[in-house]
Parts: C-alpha cells; structure tokens; sequence
C-alpha cells in the first residue's frame, strides 16, 4: 500500500497544481478582460461576429429573417447609444480643443510652425496613399475577376444609386469662400465640420492675438467644456464593448459571408493597400521619431479597435486625444490641435479605398483611362478626401461624385456596396492611425520637450 501511495501522490499533486494553475490563469484572463479595455473590445468582436453568423440568413441561420433582425435590432442598441453620446458632445469637443491647442499653446512659435507644417504633411501622406491605390489596383486588377453575371444581379437587386440631381457643383472659387462659415450656428446644425474647424481655428487665433487678461475667459470656458466632454466620453467608454458587440452582429448578419466571397479579391486589393499604408505609418514612426513600429501599434490598438467597430473617426476622437497626451507622450497642445484637424481632414485610408474602388469600376464596365484622366482621377480623389464628414458611410457618397469624372455610372457602386461596411471600417482604423502618425511627428520636428521614447 505504501508503494502505492508513493507511486499515485506525484499524479494527484501534479493535477492539483495544474488546477491550481489554471485558476491562476483564469483569474489573470478576468482581470485583464476587466482592466484592458482592448481586450474586451476584441472579445466582444468575436462575440458579435459570432451572434451575427449565427443568425444570419447568409450562415447558419438558426433563427428566421424576422426574428434574426429582431435579436441584432435590440443588441446594436448599446452601439445606437454609444455613438449618439459621441455625437452629441463632437461639436464642443472639436471646437474647444482646437481652440485651446492654439490660444492655449504656450509656445507659439512652434504653433506657428506646426499649422504652416501640418497642412502639407497631410497632403502628402494622403497623395502617398492614393498612388499606392492607383498602383495596386492598377497592377492587381481586381475588376477583371467580376463575372458579368454577377454585375447584373447586382444592378438588378440594388437599383441605380441615386445622386441628387439639384447638387450644384462649385467652382473653386466657391469652394474657397465656403470654407468661411457666414453664420456659424447653421454651420453646426447643418454638421459642416470643415466649416467649424475653420471657425475654431481663427477663434483660437484671435484669442492667441489678443492680451492674456482679455483672452483669459474665454480659455478658462473652452478648458471647462473640454473636461465636461471628456467626462461625457468616459461615460460612454463604459458602454463601448457592448456597442461594438452589437454592431459587428449587425453587419455580419446583413452582410453575410456570400458577398465578401463574391467580391474577395476588390476586398483583398482593399485591405493590401491599407496595410501598405500603414507600413508606411510605421515607417514614417521609426525614420522621424526613432519609435518601434511595435511599441507604437500597442499603443494605439484601443483606438484602431474602437475606430474598426463604430467606422467613425468622429466617435473616437476623444479616445485619440487622450492616447497621444498619455500613451504617446505627445504634448497637449500638439495633440488638441491635430487630432480634431486630421479627423476632418486627413482621411487617407478613405482616399486609398476611393481610388481602389474607382479603378476597380472602371475595369468592371471596360472604361480606358488615359494618363490625363488617370490624374484627374488622383487629384479629385485627394480634394474629395480633405473635409469628407467623418461618419459612417460617407465614402460611397464621395465615390459617386469621383465616378462621375471618369465616365463610371454611378449605379456601378451597386457592385461594391455589400462590402462596404467591412472595408469602412478597415480604412476608418488606419484613418486614426494617421493622425496619430502625424501627432508624433509633428511633436518631433517641433519639440520643446524631448518624445520620451520609453513612454512610446
């Protein structure tokens, strides 16, 4: 007996510690789940994705189509919510921010040099990411995979898209004098955000210009109605998990996985040409401000995460501020000023998506492009991209407008819209990304501190 209770009490010790361990594990796993807000992000992806598969009629289809819109109607209400809470506080976010990274900046020498930087800066990357698009498309050609039957079921399904045949086309002249918003308020009720950043930004100006006495009140407002949208954000970052859980269900369940199959290869040329962009992200990251591409991408997960899930730059501008102040070490002046800028107006991911799918058209429906059109196409793309809302969706709304330049009918982006939502929210999470880039950069050309690069 004794030799067996020699020869079993190593096992029963050994499973005791596996147990033990396997807690320990769990425990770990529940606490990380509970203080990363990444982790839960990604969970509750899966979990969406999951739920929508399930009940999609397109999947598994263990629920029939009522009862299937029933059940993500009432799961995308957290997602309803959160992004209305984001909204409803965007318009004093953006312009106390903006107002507080010029007035309240405290060297304004290096304001001065950052706004005349930043502008081109922004230009550049989003050229960078259209020709990267031209090239791909160009070399990939992913409209020669598109079997005619299916573009006329999708134009038989789906209809002609309809563009608004009152839409008066400004000159550029009217372009530049519509920048200046004549009343401010209609501004804000009619959400022109180009309008209103350019409404912040000669407030904060003016207020930069003026004696600090004088200016003083005005910046103790804007510092007020910062940390009570912030606040509302906190709030709402509660929610956040939930709310992608009950988009992503919703998408995949309307979606379904017949449409990403049809189009995989447009889709594949897509999110090629978004990864390209955002090696050259990372590139920029290492060559100009010495940070591993590693180090960086963990810093910012939560907000490409969370820009993935709502496609909206908008929703997680707040979430962007605070990670380049804290995350990144880049000043708050730095910060304030550019991420509510490049949130409405640098929007490379969109532009690549928009070329991508304009050269895309063009093969489908058999159009030539000559060299002329080719760059008129590049050009409108980069002008149609600057000042595009930061919302859901609003991409197909550019691309008719790119495709009527070209000779593409606009009901051609009947073909492209299943996917839509899928790459929106690819080329919203590389969006953020760039304007993280450009926080950091800008901060190392311009620095009064040195990037604390164990901080990043």
């Amino acid at each position: 007996m004794a030799e067996k209770k020699g020869y079993f009490q190593p096992g029963f010790a050994s499973t005791i510690e596996t147990v033990s361990e396997l807690g320990a594990l769990a425990e770990k796993l529940a606490f990380l789940i509970r203080s990363k807000l990444w982790v839960q992000i990604v969970v509750c992806m899966v979990l969406g994705i999951g739920i929508g598969l399930l009940v999609s009629p397109e999947g598994a289809a263990l629920v029939s189509d009522q009862t299937a819109e029933l059940i993500t109607g009432w799961l995308v209400l957290p997602g309803h919510l959160f992004l209305a809470l984001i909204q409803m506080i965007m318009l004093p976010l953006v312009v106390s921010s903006i107002v507080l990274g010029i007035a309240g900046a405290e060297d304004l020498t290096k304001l001065r040099k950052m706004g005349l930087r930043i502008a081109p800066y922004f230009v550049a990357t989003t050229t960078v990411a259209v020709l990267i698009g031209v090239v791909l498309a160009t070399f990939v050609e992913p409209g020669q995979y598109i079997d005619p039957n299916m573009l006329s079921a999708a134009l038989a399904d789906t209809g002609p898209v309809k563009v608004s045949e009152n839409q008066e086309v400004l000159t550029l002249h009217d372009r530049i004098v519509g920048l200046i918003p004549a009343n401010p308020l209609s501004a804000a009720l009619e959400e022109s955000m180009l309008q209103i950043v350019v409404f912040a930004i000669l407030t904060g100006v003016a207020l930069a210009s003026i004696t600090q006495d004088r200016a003083k009140p005005l910046l103790d407002i804007s510092r007020s109605v910062q940390e009570l949208s912030m606040k509302i954000v906190s709030w709402a970052m509660v929610i956040a998990p939930l709310a992608v859980l009950g988009l992503l269900a919703q998408i995949t369940m309307q979606v379904g996985i017949d449409a990403l199959m049809g189009m995989s290869v447009y889709v594949g040329t897509v999110l090629l040409g978004l990864g390209m962009l955002l090696g050259f992200y990372l590139t920029v990251v290492l060559i100009v401000a010495g940070v591993r591409p590693s180090k960086f991408l963990s810093r910012v997960r939560e907000v490409q995460l969370l820009a993935f899930s709502t496609s909206s730059s908008a929703a997680v501008m707040p979430l962007s501020i605070k990670t380049a102040e804290e995350k990144l070490g880049v000043q708050s002046s730095t910060a304030d000023f550019i991420v509510p800028l490049g949130a409405t107006i640098n929007m490379d991911g969109t532009a690549l998506y928009q070329v991508v799918a304009a050269v895309f058209l063009t093969q489908v429906f058999g159009v030539e492009l000559s060299s002329g059109e080719l760059l008129l196409l590049i050009t409108t793309t980069i002008g149609a991209s600057i000042g595009s809302p930061s919302t859901p969706g609003v991409g197909i709304v550019i691309l008719a407008t790119i495709l009527t330049n070209i000779g593409v009918p606009a009901s051609g982006i009947a073909l492209i819209i299943g996917v839509d939502r899928i790459l929106d929210m690819s080329r919203t999470a590389i969006n953020v990304t760039g304007d993280l880039t450009a926080c950091v950069v800008m901060d190392r050309w311009l620095p009064s501190k040195p990037i604390d690069r164990e901080v990043v």
